[in-house]
Order: structure tokens, then C-alpha cells, then sequence
């Protein structure tokens, strides 16, 4: 098997680009919704968005590799890390680096990318870790770097990476790529190109999915002016096999269209999450502007618990028994009390008898900007 490194044509992609090309357009026109929604909202509101996308990205960027981490202490850790007031939850050291590293990304988002930068990136990343010869610098391993799956004796090879003493002046043409002549391209295929030239050179014993998919995304902060707060990490994982089958296929072959037109896709779903989440905390805020001073203290309870799950809210919508059991007051007292929200415009109301929900009324007070 021939992977796209060994080619005579590496690293010269090539693509068409028709295609993608409304995806490409609608990525600004995105992008400038985005940024329009999050300036409609408070100080303290744009830095809960920024702390619940930042959060989202560090769990998901780790999810999709197999690492499942405790939100509350990632969260805290990042709420230390940018000054604020934190949970007394104490993270694990694996929480700590993935949160200082995502962290670092918003921070630095404007600071050119260099050896140093990967580097200072892989030590956060395997904060703890003891199982790794290589922290804070290229593999060296004289063994080849594969990623399989299967049992053993029937391992199925997904990819190898180049031989370890190739590694070093793959990453100086990549950052020389990455520094000059991809510039020239459009943000999202910039950022598509970077992340499947890094991990198909693998440049590190470990995480170079989750710092491949960093570099995509200090990208289209670099090009945006502003970190981008799109929610790559959140988008691959939810669909996770979509992003292995086109990453597997396009490991072998120079020719990248495909891979293009599924980045591209991919950072439109990204751009609508954040969007979503974004316009989410708006209308959160207006609705308790609205609300708050009329609703009793079970109703406010209520509310709060729903707000919590996020923008896709209660699954199936508030049941009575939800009501119960979140409040612990009667069943006449809940009646009245959802009833009153319906009445008010806080709720709306669907089905009949059993199969009735409830459900925040927010769509009036989403911008429609």
C-alpha cells in the first residue's frame, strides 16, 4: 500500500474546488452572523459563550481520541486559567493540559505557529503522562508509527507515518507551507489542507489528531482577526465516523476534493453550533429579563434546570413528572404553576393528557439579526 507521503508528488495536493464553492462563500456570510449575534449580548454573557465552546472543544477534541474527562473539573480548570472564579473540583493532570492547551489556542491565536508552539502544545497535552518517550518534541522511535484497530495477529493498518528521521524536515516544509504559501487560500481550505498534511506526517508520539485539529482552528482565527469560537471538536466528534472514513480515505492519494468537501461541511455545522449556542444565551437572558421578576420560586428553579441541559433543552420536553420531581411540591401546585408559564408566554405547551411537554418559548427572543 502506497500511503501519500511516499509519493513522488508530496506535498503538492491538489483539488477542485466547484464543488465547495457555495461552502466556502457561506462561511463568511456564517462567520459574520456569528460575530453579530455574540455582540448582541452582555460582557458576562460573551464570557459564558466563550467558556462553554472552549470547554465543548477541549472534551471532544479528547472524546473523539478515546479520553473521556470530568466537564466540571476541564470547565474549572479553564475558568482558573482565564482569572475567574472557579470550582474548588481539582482536575486530573490529563483535565489540566487539555484545558491549558485549548486555552492557550484562544489565547495565542494570533501568534505565529512554530516548532516551539507544537512543542509547548504536546507537553500540556501529555501532562502526566509516563508512558511516552517522546513529550515536547517529534517522535524519535526508530519503529514505524501506525494507527491500527483489530485484534492481534488481525490488526487492519489505517495509516503509517513517515520514518522518524524524516520528521523533522517534514514539519520545517509544513510550517514553511503553512507560513507563506497557504495564505494564499481560502480560510476553510487552508485549514482543511493543514490539518491532513500534519497528522498524515504524524510528527508526534501521540495527539496529533487533537493538536491537527488545533491548527485548524488557530487558523480560522488568524484569518477571521479574532479567535474564531467555532466548535470543530463538537462537530467531528457527533460525527465522528464521518471524519475517520474521510480522513482514510485521503491518506492515500494526492488528490484531497473529497476531503475538502467534507472539512468544508464540517466547519458550516461548526459555525452553526456556536451560532445556535450563541443565540441561545441571548434569548436566556432576555427571557429572565422577561420572566424572572414574575415567575415564583419553583417556576425560576424549573427554568434554571432546563437552561442547563443547553440549547437542545429537556429531550422530548418538561413532563409533569419532571416538574415533580425537580420541585418536590405537589402534583395540584405543578399543575398550576406550568399552566401560569403557559399562560405568561414563558412555556408553550404540545400533546394531550400523558403525552403533554412543555418547552421554553425562546423563539421570539432569539436575534433574528
Amino acid at each position: 500500500m502506497t500511503w501519500n507521503w511516499e509519493s513522488k508528488k508530496w506535498p503538492k495536493f491538489t483539488y477542485n474546488l466547484e464543488s465547495v464553492e457555495s461552502k466556502l462563500n457561506d462561511f463568511y456570510f456564517h462567520s459574520g452572523k456569528l460575530l453579530g449575534v455574540s455582540q448582541l449580548i452582555s460582557k458576562e454573557s460573551n464570557q459564558n459563550l466563550r467558556l462553554e465552546i472552549i470547554t465543548d472543544e477541549a472534551l471532544k477534541t479528547s472524546e473523539i481520541e478515546g479520553e473521556y474527562f470530568n466537564r466540571e473539573s476541564v470547565q474549572s480548570s479553564i475558568q482558573k486559567q482565564f482569572g475567574l472564579k472557579a470550582t474548588s473540583r481539582r482536575p486530573s493532570a490529563a483535565e489540566y493540559g487539555i484545558a491549558e492547551m485549548m486555552v492557550d489556542l484562544y489565547q495565542s491565536s494570533q501568534v505565529p505557529l512554530n516548532h516551539d508552539k507544537l512543542f509547548s502544545w504536546h507537553r500540556m497535552l501529555t501532562n502526566g503522562r509516563r508512558d511516552l518517550d517522546d513529550i515536547g518534541r517529534y517522535r524519535t522511535s526508530p519503529e514505524s508509527m501506525q494507527v491500527v484497530s483489530g485484534p492481534l495477529g488481525k490488526e487492519r493498518v489505517h495509516f503509517e507515518g513517515p520514518p522518524s528521521d524524516r520528521v523533522y524536515s517534514e514539519m520545517e516544509r509544513f510550517l514553511e507551507w503553512y507560513n507563506t504559501e497557504s495564505r494564499k487560500l481560502h480560510p476553510v481550505v487552508q485549514a482543511g489542507i493543514a490539518h491532513l498534511y500534519f497528522v498524515c506526517i504524524h510528527p508526534f508520539e501521540d495527539g496529533n489528531g487533537r493538536i491537527g485539529r488545533a491548527i485548524a482552528e488557530k487558523i480560522l482565527s488568524e484569518r477571521l482577526g479574532q479567535p474564531s469560537l467555532i466548535a470543530l471538536s463538537y462537530t467531528v466528534e457527533k460525527y465522528k465516523r464521518q471524519y475517520y472514513e474521510a480522513l482514510e480515505r485521503n491518506n492515500k492519494s494526492m488528490e484531497i476534493t473529497d476531503w475538502l468537501e467534507y472539512f468544508s461541511e464540517t466547519i458550516l455545522l461548526a459555525i452553526q453550533r456556536s451560532l445556535n449556542l450563541a443565540s441561545f444565551i441571548l434569548a436566556k437572558t432576555r427571557f429572565y429579563d422577561k420572566f424572572q421578576q414574575v415567575m415564583n420560586e419553583r417556576q425560576n428553579k424549573v427554568c434554571e434546570r432546563i437552561f442547563k441541559e443547553g440549547p437542545d433543552g429537556f429531550q422530548g420536553g418538561l413532563s409533569l413528572s419532571n416538574y415533580l420531581s425537580i420541585t418536590k411540591t405537589s402534583r395540584a401546585t405543578a399543575t398550576r404553576d406550568l399552566i401560569a408559564l403557559v399562560n405568561l408566554g414563558a412555556f408553550r405547551k404540545t400533546g394531550e393528557l400523558k403525552g403533554t411537554r412543555y418547552f421554553l418559548n425562546l423563539e421570539d427572543l432569539i436575534a433574528k439579526e
